[in-house]
């Protein structure tokens, strides 16, 4: 009887140990969905398509900004293309972004300039264009080889949600 009330002492005391102290479990946020705003085709040098994703487009400051940040699932055919309606140098990072991603910095004339492929969740470390862009699409780490897409393929998108 002894042991029984101790060990009921002692469950009772556990119990009500787990409930008190340290901070709370961090919340989740829900995932933050793909918006669909468009279609974006690469295309081979004879113009025929080597395949095609919906793009959502980041054509606002704000949405720029946020970019593809606290985002833990994108399409496999799916990216975020940033419209600018400048041509310039430009840089990102990736915090606050858990998906590791390719990186592509496309110019006025539809071309990719560059690409960094497969880069680091959550880093702050700066990456660049390789010069003056005005368009950047972010898709899934790996997309770019996959589909062997390279500097110098030719891109064209249109809006279908309006």
């Amino acid at each position: 009887m002894r042991f029984r009330s101790a060990a009921l002492g002692a469950l009772i005391l556990l119990t009500g140990l787990a409930g008190c102290g340290g901070s709370p479990e961090p919340q989740i946020p829900t995932d933050i969905a793909f918006r669909g705003d468009g279609v974006l085709d690469f295309l081979r040098p004879d113009s025929t398509v080597i395949t095609r994703i919906a793009i959502e487009i980041a054509d606002t400051d704000s949405a720029q900004v946020r970019g593809l940040m606290d985002r833990r699932t994108l399409p496999e055919r799916g990216g975020m293309l940033f419209y600018y309606e400048t041509e310039e140098a430009r840089s990102f990072w990736m915090r606050s972004t858990p998906l590791p991603l390719d990186i592509m910095f496309i110019g006025t004339d539809g071309r990719i300039v560059n690409i960094v492929p497969r880069t680091t969740p959550y880093s702050d470390d700066r990456i660049n264009s390789e010069g003056p862009v005005q368009h950047v699409l972010e898709v899934r780490a790996g997309f770019t080889e996959r589909h062997q897409i390279g500097p110098g393929t030719l891109v064209r998108w249109r809006r279908t949600d309006q």
